[in-house]
């Protein structure tokens, strides 16, 4: 034989007690035939069967004292998955008598049924097995497909009216024991089967009742939703139409605006680009004019500086000669040096003379400085000629004998020296001159000629800012085409928006109509309902006097009575009058709701 698996005997053993108990209890119920007390036996029998399946597989929990094994875990995830259930695990939570989370599942359970919702709160519960496999096994009853089954079975309690009394009830200490008695079959079931077949039919007319009564509530709260969001929707419109309107009127000022800066703008253009031709006409001929004088004056010192190179030319010539010449001097200087070389021996007779010859040395040193700081081309010669005095000076103690003759030819020397130092004085004073002047010259040529770079390049700059101008002015005109061309569009969706709203106001008034008549209907129908319900028509002895007169009715003054809230009146009150199609005379009708009158005999008149 195949061993099966004890898990899966444990499930179809408790879908088998769980149909059992359900199909017990809906026909015990039936027969018993009033709503269900805590106390009737197969309703504690069907608590039990539930929650043996709601134990199978349930993963046991760690807590601080010891492990927890209870079904209030999974039950309370039900609140999370189903906003409805918010106020049973409420209720549940707030009943003072419960201690334990087995006694909060039962009090659960049975507010469930109560309610007639226990079906949909486990269906919710079984879909999300991602959720339960945290509390339950694998292979659990609500993890397999018989949960399901179950689930489907208990919509069929939804028959059932039960009053539970949970608060007063000790749902802590209970102990659930399958009583199997109560399934076992017997004679008096066979001969009951008619019975059954008939209380199926009622059930079936009264599930078919129910699930009618759920469909019309379903489909007036979804009119009463869909009139609220289309009042909303008209509103939000309303206050889209107004912004609209506001910004069409800003952009039609804007437009008068920029039309008007538009005009001001072109004519200030026009204006100014009138003046900056003739401004630009005269600052063109000026600037001809002034380039031929400029052109003239470039000429002109072009040629005075042609001039001063060649006048500078000739100096460097006279310049070159007079170094020629000082080089000759410096050859009869060796001469006499060397002739002073030969004498070196009469030189020491004569060191008083060479004394006085210090002091004239010096003498002709200073000269020799003097000149230097007038004519600084002139240094590197004056250097020499020092150096050559120097040479001079250590030879002159060597000169003893033949003094008087170098000293003649000395003096001789330094006359001849000094015309020349003269001479070329003057001449070089005479040309510094000459070359300040010129120099003056250039540099007011230079000025003139910045004065009028600068003023071209003012006239460019001007030129230039006219042009950029001449652009800005362009594109500014280019966007308003485009502002004008974007306007003409808004324009032509604002008609489109407000054909729009036009059609869905339209639409809203004969929703609005519609919805009104059958508010109308409805509340109509309600109330006469209720008028039917809670009115009695009044005997003849005791309506003497009319509702609304209060005075006695007699032969002129008959009762009317309305079938409808039950009040009567005289023929003379009641005077509303209504034209159907079916009477041929017109219709007393009730002043306060409208009914059709019933005319009836007074009680006073025989």
């Amino acid at each position: 034989l195949a061993v099966k698996d004890p898990t899966a005997v444990e499930r179809a053993n408790l879908l088998n007690m769980a149909k059992l108990s359900i199909k017990g209890l809906i026909e015990s119920a039936l027969s018993f035939g009033r709503t269900l007390d805590s106390d009737y036996p197969p309703l504690q029998q069907f608590f039990v069967v539930m929650e043996h399946c709601l134990k199978h597989g349930l993963k046991v929990r760690k807590s601080f004292l010891s492990y927890n094994k209870t079904i209030w875990g999974p039950l309370e995830l039900v609140e999370k998955l189903y906003p409805e259930a918010e106020e049973i695990a409420a209720s549940v939570r707030d009943l003072p008598g419960l201690k334990t989370p087995l006694g909060r599942a039962r009090a659960w359970l049975r507010l469930a049924l109560m309610q007639k919702k226990m079906a949909d709160y486990l269906r919710c519960l079984i879909i999300q097995r991602d959720l339960l496999s945290e509390f339950y096994e694998y292979h659990a009853l609500m993890m397999e497909e018989e949960g399901a089954v179950i689930v489907g079975l208990l919509v069929g309690l939804n028959v059932i009216d039960a009053n539970l009394c949970v608060k007063g009830e000790d749902l802590d200490s209970q102990v659930g024991v399958i009583d199997f008695s109560m399934y076992l079959k017997s004679d008096d079931d066979i001969g009951g089967k008619e019975r059954n077949v008939q209380i199926a039919a009622i059930l079936d007319q009264k599930n078919y009742v129910e699930e009618l009564n759920r469909q019309l509530n379903s489909t007036v709260s979804s009119l009463h939703a869909r009139v609220d969001s289309l009042e909303k929707s008209n509103t939000k419109l309303i206050e889209e139409l107004a912004i609209a309107k506001n910004n069409i009127i800003k952009l039609q000022e804007e437009n008068h605006q920029l039309r008007s800066e538009n005009t001001l703008i072109l004519m200030k253009t026009q204006h100014h680009l009138e003046a900056t031709k003739v401004d630009v006409e005269a600052e063109l001929q000026t600037y001809k004019h002034s380039r031929q004088g400029l052109d003239e004056m470039y000429n002109e010192a072009r040629r005075q500086l042609r001039e001063e190179s060649q006048l500078r030319q000739d100096m460097e010539n006279e310049l070159v000669v007079q170094v020629s010449m000082k080089h000759e001097i410096e050859l009869a200087m060796k001469l006499l040096e060397k002739d002073i070389h030969e004498k070196q021996d009469t030189l020491i007779g004569l060191r008083q003379q060479l004394d006085e010859v210090k002091a004239i040395n010096m003498e002709m040193y200073q000269k020799l400085q003097v000149s230097e700081d007038a004519m600084k081309e002139k240094n590197e010669i004056i250097g020499r000629l020092e150096d050559k005095t120097n040479q001079i000076n250590a030879s002159m103690k060597q000169l003893e004998q033949r003094l008087q003759q170098a000293e003649k030819a000395q003096m001789e020397a330094e006359a001849e020296d000094e015309k020349l130092q003269q001479e070329y004085v003057n001449k070089s004073e005479s040309l510094q001159k000459e070359f300040s002047q010129k120099e003056k010259q250039l540099l007011q040529l230079e000025t003139d000629l910045k004065i009028e770079k600068e003023w071209r390049q003012t006239l460019e700059d001007d030129l230039q800012k006219e042009k950029e101008t001449v652009s800005h002015l362009r594109t500014e005109t280019q966007e308003i085409i485009n502002l004008k061309k974007e306007f003409l569009k808004l324009q032509e969706k604002n008609k489109q928006l407000k054909r729009i709203c036009q059609d869905q106001e339209a639409a809203l008034q004969e929703l609005a109509s519609k919805l009104s008549e059958s508010k109308l209907k409805i509340e109509d129908i309600k109330e006469a309902n209720k008028a039917l319900q809670g009115q009695v028509w009044l005997k003849d002895k005791e309506a003497t006097h009319c509702k609304l007169c209060e005075k006695e009715f007699s032969l002129s003054k008959r009762k009317h009575h309305c079938r409808n809230c039950g009040e009567i009146f005289c023929n003379a009150c009641s005077d509303n009058e209504l034209p159907l199609p079916s009477s041929p005379k017109p219709v007393r009708v009730c002043d306060s709701c409208h009914a059709i009158l019933i005319q009836r005999c007074s009680s006073n008149v025989p």
